[in-house]
């Protein structure tokens, strides 16, 4: 700011009635722009009497605080009232275009914004890549105005909001209505975002700086990107508005100081604080203070500062709080195209399918940061671990240590004998203790006292009940703020970050305490475990044990049931029937898939159930290609012809085709006996009403033979009529194959003849399994 007319300031100072002394020091002081050893030497006294007398000349003008800022706030006081007077800034020497300033430093700081805020670099990248442009990652956030975590819910609401079709992907996505980050921006013009570590918080600010730079919002203003931590940590930590000022003049703005106060005062900035949880605690009072009194000073220009959900407790009256929401699909597919456009766009679809394919990774996709480390890993080996476990340990690895550790932050220790260690012992024990009953959503107070229950067992700890109270609620707002574990979902209630995260570290709790594994087994139909039976077979150091239990548990679901040891005995039959160079495991599987399917009247998805089949294939080194291997083509041909033909009787607009059944049916009696049955259906040519009446009178009759022509010549087609009941165990044996399967093709480390054994005796009945065992 330019220096004041003396005339000006000795009137001033008689408006106020500031002593001869207060008078010479505050005419010189501000003459000289704040220069105070050259106005000390002016008026032959010292420095220190010299700051005396201008304490005495603050209080008159009521300027409060302490530290330069006083010479700034009286400043700006004493412009105001320039102007009110009518001196122009003409009159004092200076004339300024303030557009013409803007656009002017806007091209001088140019080149620091585009290296501080033009690129990202996270986690193990070997080189920064570009946040924006053709080649940018940046991917648009969205924001919640409501902050999920201050409202309040039961969890019963909770879980009914989320809905439990969609609970997997949707717990770590708030429920309330999302704007654009840009528009909430735009919409207040003092915003404090709060988020989960590696939400994005500083991305955002970084590109709003970019934005304002080279985009299309902001374009008047000047981007002021400032890392609150470096500011705290700053040598003399000077005042906000002195090191913005110094700032300035590293890029080459001269009179910086002054240009500085020109711009603020016509609120021509974009303030971007950034990390407001990462200063020090020492250092925290002093920071929050000049960021008040700067804003209130500067009221006209636009604020947005970042924090960390739960990391200070503190209070600006005039931000609006609001939150980083998680990814969604959308972004995901965004983020990952922009990631693997730069090396290999195929790649990122491919990265996308794999991801559609597996719902616990893809719920880590919905925060950024976990989506960064997915797409390094994806980079480097073009596929997702088959071991689980090790993916979600490398991602807990960056929430609990390398995050920090990788931006050089020291967090406070709030409970300094709970190491990482031990942190993640107190996590896998709450997360066994609440999975197990299935509850997602934990009361505060029930944290709280299972925290007090793991820490009072740790040394030098007090055991005083309201010692333990406020060591629990402190331990609990540390893991959220400093790592994002446990997160708040609604007032006082809160939930793991991910599901994933609560079923991995369940998964650790029974690995690492030696849990009983008929514990686990016992929830081998329960869906909602087979999740952590993965990891838990991943995690052990020998599986054997477990996948023994498992198998038994899965063989002695029906073992009770003599129609569905039949249908064992008739997939035996037909696995033994056919001739082929691949393992039993196999063959088994693809016709306990067609006949499941249609057993449980899904005869449409069945080329979805012959997954099983195929997945069982691939890890047990098979190469399954029906097509190449008539009979079993045949069999799949033929059974399919029986599908269309039920079809038909239930539905005579459908025509069944034989065609591709007749033209490989090798055994002319069949072939003849399917020939008849073909010319006996309705012509086609005939109208719908008659075909229709045929369907009524005839093809009950018509779809009995072909029933028994299937069962005659090819031991396909039987009618099991299976009551619901046996539908629902079917269904859960099933499922409990394709989880015991699951458990073999993944990485988990099994021995040679426990893994040859559970491939022998997959599918058989139980009187077949007595005998070889």
């Amino acid at each position: 700011m330019p220096s004041l007319p003396r005339d000006f300031l000795t009137r001033i100072a008689q408006t106020y009635a500031l002593s001869p002394e207060q008078t010479a020091a505050f005419v010189e002081v501000y003459c000289r722009d704040g220069e105070e050893v050259d106005a000390a030497e002016a008026l032959h006294i010292s420095a220190s009497a010299l700051r005396t007398r201008m304490s005495g000349v603050y209080d008159k003008f009521s300027i409060e605080g302490k530290g330069p800022g006083k010479f700034y706030r009286l400043q700006v006081l004493l412009i105001q009232k320039q102007q009110e007077n009518g001196i122009s800034l003409a009159e004092t020497g200076s004339t300024i275009d303030i557009d013409l300033l803007v656009q002017e430093i806007r091209s001088q700081v140019r080149p620091l914004v585009k290296q501080r805020c033009g690129t990202m670099r996270v986690l193990d990248m070997e080189q920064p890549i570009e946040l924006t442009g053709e080649r940018g990652i940046y991917t648009k956030v969205n924001i919640l105005e409501r902050l999920s975590g201050r409202q309040r819910r039961s969890e019963a609401e909770l879980l009914e909001q989320c809905g439990l079709a969609e609970f997997r992907f949707g717990l770590g996505r708030p429920i309330e209505e999302r704007v654009p980050g840009l528009a909430a921006v735009q919409r207040h013009s003092k915003l404090m975002v709060l988020g989960k570590p590696g939400a994005g918080k500083t991305t955002f600010l970084k590109y709003l700086a970019m934005q304002c730079l080279e985009g299309d919002y902001f374009t008047d203003r000047i981007p002021l990107f400032i890392t609150l931590k470096d500011f705290a940590e700053t040598p003399g930590q000077p005042e906000l508005l002195a090191d913005v000022a110094q700032r300035l003049a590293n890029c080459g703005v001269a009179d910086a100081k002054t240009k500085a106060v020109q711009i603020f005062q016509q609120g021509r900035s974009l303030v971007l604080l950034d990390g407001l949880d990462e200063v020090r605690a020492e250092d925290t009072q002093r920071v929050l203070r000049q960021i008040r009194d700067f804003s209130d000073q500067f009221p006209a220009n636009q604020f947005v500062m970042t924090c960390r959900i739960a990391a200070k407790e503190y209070t600006f009256e005039r931000f609006v709080e609001v939150e980083m929401a998680d990814f969604d699909r959308e972004q995901i597919a965004t983020f990952a195209h922009n990631w693997f456009r730069r090396s290999n766009p195929k790649k990122g679809d491919r990265f996308l399918q794999k991801l559609e394919q597996n719902e616990p990774i893809q719920e880590l996709a919905t925060n950024p940061l976990l989506l960064t480390l997915l797409c390094c890993v994806f980079g480097e080996n073009g596929d997702f671990a088959a071991n689980r476990s090790e993916l979600y340990k490398e991602g807990l690895d960056v929430l609990l240590k390398k995050w920090d550790a990788s931006r050089s932050i020291e967090r406070d220790q709030i409970y300094k004998n709970l190491s990482v260690q031990r942190k993640e012992d107190l996590l896998s024990q709450i997360a066994l203790i609440s999975f197990e009953p299935g509850v997602y959503f934990i009361k505060q107070k029930i944290l709280e006292t299972q925290i007090a229950d793991f820490i009072r067992n740790l040394p030098t700890v007090s055991t005083e009940p309201q010692a333990l109270e406020l060591d629990s609620e402190a331990v609990l707002k540390s893991i959220e703020a400093q790592h994002g574990l446990l997160v708040a979902r609604a007032h006082q209630i809160y939930s793991f970050s991910h599901l994933t995260f609560q079923e991995y570290f369940a998964a650790r709790e029974i690995v690492e305490t030696r849990v009983d594994l008929n514990r686990l087994v016992d929830h081998l139909t329960e869906k909602r475990w087979r999740e952590v039976f993965l990891l838990t077979a991943g995690m052990l150091r020998n599986a054997d044990e477990l996948l023994l239990l498992l198998k038994q548990r899965v063989d002695g679901l029906v073992a009770a049931d003599p129609t569905m040891q039949r249908l064992l005995t008739w997939v035996q039959q037909k696995a033994s029937s056919v001739d082929l160079p691949y393992k039993p495991a196999a063959i088994k599987a693809f016709y306990f898939a067609l006949d499941f399917a249609r057993a449980l009247d899904l005869a449409r998805a069945l080329d979805l159930d012959l997954d099983f089949g195929l997945n069982l294939d691939l890890d047990f080194g098979l190469n399954l290609d029906f097509a190449l291997n008539p009979n079993l083509a045949l069999d799949l041909a033929l059974d399919r012809a029986l599908d269309l033909a039920l079809d038909r009787a239930r539905n005579p607009d459908s025509n069944p085709n034989l065609a591709r059944a007749l033209d490989r049916a090798r055994d002319l009696e069949f072939k003849r006996k399917l020939e008849e049955l073909r010319d006996r259906l309705p012509d086609e040519s005939l109208s719908r009403r008659d075909r229709k009446q045929w369907w009524e009178s005839d093809g009950k009759a018509w779809t009995t033979e072909l029933r028994a022509v299937m069962i005659q010549y090819r031991n396909i087609g039987h009618d099991w009529q299976f009551t619901s009941e046996q539908k629902r165990l079917l269904q859960q044996y099933h499922d409990a194959n394709k989880l015991l399967v699951d458990c073999l093709n993944s990485e988990c480390y099994l021995s040679r003849p426990v893994r040859q054994e559970i491939e022998d005796t997959l599918l058989l009945p139980i009187s077949e399994i007595e005998k070889r065992v």
